[in-house]
């Protein structure tokens, strides 16, 4: 089954993520599948837009942690190498995901991401790579492996919110829901989830209208003064730095854990900060340890 979806609708092209049985989680063969789909959706005249969705239940939920975060040593998978650790093949992995997820950026055309559920982890990666992104009101978004074993690889935070409310959200982890994402200005809108749909139709409409030379005129101009503060710099630093969270210390911990409990228990233990990485022991309060 294919894991993204193209639909041609009028001047509308549809990209929806399509693993919704694992709530479109990010495996090896999604992000090239999302960057071929936009090529496709681009080399299309008649397309002036793109609306990004996902399938089921939620936009996406990151990456598959039960195929990364369980796997034992030799599973196979680039994320989870034989030790010693080869920095350079596994920047070269995710370096790769971070350019297929920043084809939503370099498209020449508009790309909306439409965000119902929860984009958190690798998934806030791909919507905030979009040109904007429309939450119903009860969606979350956020980076939760900021806390151990990831650093978000398109980098996307700061040059959204700056630098103080970026920090807010990697030094936590923290999730916000679409009406604290619009008051943060993470986001363009938010709106109550039964109106979403119509919401970015109409938006996705209005758009549609404009011929396609304008909108990429509009979408360089803008998209060079962010390249200009240093982008692609930036995502080396971010990427290069996630293989090295999940290979540090604790990221072991964090991975020998998920091994041996589970990832679900790993990362609820993880998000609610009752595990020490450090010490590789449970604590009693999330506010100190034992």
């Amino acid at each position: 089954m294919a894991r993204v979806l193209l639909e041609k609708d009028g001047r509308i092209g549809r990209v929806t993520l399509n693993r919704p049985e694992v709530m479109n989680a990010i495996d090896d063969d999604l992000p090239r599948e999302l960057e071929a789909a936009v090529a496709a959706a681009e080399a299309d005249d008649a397309i002036h837009v793109i609306v990004l969705s996902g399938a089921g239940k939620g936009f996406c939920a990151g990456y598959d942690l039960a195929y990364y975060a369980e796997a034992t040593e030799g599973a196979g998978n680039a994320m989870t190498q034989d030790m010693p650790w080869d920095p350079m093949k596994d920047y070269g992995f995710m370096m790769r995901n971070t350019r297929a997820f920043m084809s939503l950026w370099r498209c020449r055309i508009p790309v909306i991401a439409k965000v119902h559920g929860f984009a958190v982890a690798g998934g806030s990666d791909i919507a905030l790579c979009a040109d904007m992104i429309v939450m119903a009101d009860t969606a979350k978004i956020g980076y939760m492996p900021t806390r151990v074993w990831g650093c978000p690889t398109t980098a996307m935070w700061v040059y959204r919110l700056g630098p103080e409310k970026a920090k807010r959200m990697l030094f936590t982890g923290d999730t916000v829901d679409g009406t604290e994402a619009e008051a943060m200005g993470l986001i363009l809108k938010s709106v109550p989830e039964a109106e979403l749909d119509d919401y970015v139709e109409t938006l996705a409409e209005r758009m549609a209208g404009v011929p396609v030379n304008q909108l990429m005129m509009q979408k360089l101009v803008v998209n060079q003064a962010i390249e200009a503060m240093g982008l692609n710099q930036t995502q080396m630093f971010a990427t290069l730095f996630d293989g090295i969270t999940r290979h540090s210390p604790e990221g072991l911990n964090f991975k020998a854990r998920s091994e041996t409990v589970g990832w679900k228990q790993a990362v609820r233990e993880r998000d609610l900060g009752t595990f020490d990485w450090t010490d590789n022991r449970p604590i009693n309060s999330p506010k100190g340890r034992t």
